[in-house]
């Protein structure tokens, strides 16, 4: 019984995956075949230097994933990290609801390389945080560099929210026994308000606890986490900057970034999936107001959302259904169930769920990491 509704739950789900993507091409096709009207003036070198930026801001995206488990002793391989970065990423862009299911994704396969549930979810926030900080610096540096009055108060509530979260997380995970009393007193007084025993949840906390001792991020492991969370978005910045060189104009780079900086700040509050059609507007206007002619801004904003938005989605789910083969079994399997209601499992590389095609053979990828 539970195969046959697993069958006809697949099916219903291809089917919706394929009427959103179908919609999604529906309503993205006017934007490429004006883009393809004016491949005959664009210069395809910068085009290959916009892969090859896009490449690298992924790239980089997965080194943060991957220092922040490598802080907690999860041992993931460059290769492992940038397929779930991908898939995540995919996920995110392109289905309704992706931002709920892209950190269900990431969770239970980090999990499933042997992280608890504690440094999954810490992974997961710490990873937000960072980004989010790193763009924050790169919106003020941009805006200071074009000479615009920009106020700072975005980037010291994004810094402060990072730094305020790794202290109280290093110091719980510094002292696990004060927390303990405090924590133990609080569930024994819910305990007797429920009329339950005295112990329950006291070993559950405990296990929590425990975890928690995993995740002190030390000065090396934050720093090189911060830096690569930088330069993803120096990275997709410079893919921008090549898709203006593509078309002949390009206004300077700290106008570029401002540009930039907005319409990933489109992006996230955007209802659609991958900000379709909202970035665009806010892109071409930005970048016509940073000198750019505004048949040019239009090119350069469909190329540059064609190859960091549509080709990156597009090799996401191939990385999903050919590298990905047990991803029926993550849906399937609790992988807190299975580790005995969350206990800490043992750190080690899925080398059996490892996808196959997500980037090429090796430790570090286009890029390396310190070790």
């Amino acid at each position: 019984m539970n195969r046959r509704r697993w069958k006809w739950a697949r099916r219903t789900l291809l089917v919706i995956l394929a009427v959103v993507l179908a919609v999604e091409a529906y309503l993205f096709w006017p934007t490429v075949s004006k883009s393809v009207r004016e491949l005959g003036h664009i210069r395809w070198e910068w085009v290959v230097a916009c892969v090859i930026a896009v490449f690298f801001s992924m790239d980089s995206f997965a080194q943060v994933t991957r220092t922040l488990l490598r802080s907690a002793g999860v041992p993931v391989t460059q290769r492992q990290a940038l397929g779930l970065q991908m898939a995540s990423n995919s996920v995110s862009q392109s289905l309704p609801g992706g931002q709920v299911l892209a950190p269900t994704l990431v969770y239970r396969r980090t999990r499933a390389w042997g992280a608890s549930p504690v440094v999954a979810t810490w992974q997961i926030v710490m990873s937000g945080l960072l980004m989010s900080a790193g763009l924050a610096v790169l919106g003020l540096a941009g805006g200071l560099l074009a000479g615009a009055k920009t106020s700072p108060y975005s980037v010291v509530f994004s810094v402060a929210m990072l730094v305020v979260f790794i202290v109280l997380v290093q110091y719980v995970a510094s002292h696990p026994d004060g927390l303990y009393v405090v924590g133990a007193r609080l569930i024994r007084w819910i305990n007797d308000l429920r009329n339950k025993p005295e112990d329950t949840w006291l070993a559950r906390w405990k296990e929590i606890l425990d975890q928690l001792q995993a995740v002190k991020l030390s000065r090396r492991y934050g720093a090189e986490a911060f830096g690569w969370s930088l330069f993803n978005w120096v990275a997709d910045v410079a893919c921008l900057a090549f898709a203006c060189y593509a078309v002949g104009d390009a206004p300077g780079l700290a106008a570029l970034a401002g540009a930039y900086a907005a319409s990933k700040l489109v992006n996230t509050v955007s209802p659609i999936p991958g900000g379709l059609g909202l970035v665009e507007a806010a892109l071409v206007p930005a970048l016509v107001l940073a000198g750019m002619p505004a048949s040019s801004a239009l090119t350069a904003t469909l190329l540059y959302r064609l190859i960091s938005y549509v080709l990156v989605v597009v090799v996401g789910w191939i990385v999903i259904i050919v590298g990905y083969r047990s991803y029926r079994a993550t849906l399937d399997v609790d992988p807190d169930a299975a580790t005995g209601s969350g206990k800490s499992a043992t750190a080690r590389p899925a080398q059996d769920t490892e996808p196959t095609v997500d980037a090429p053979e090796g430790d570090g990828g286009p890029s390396t990491s310190p070790s």
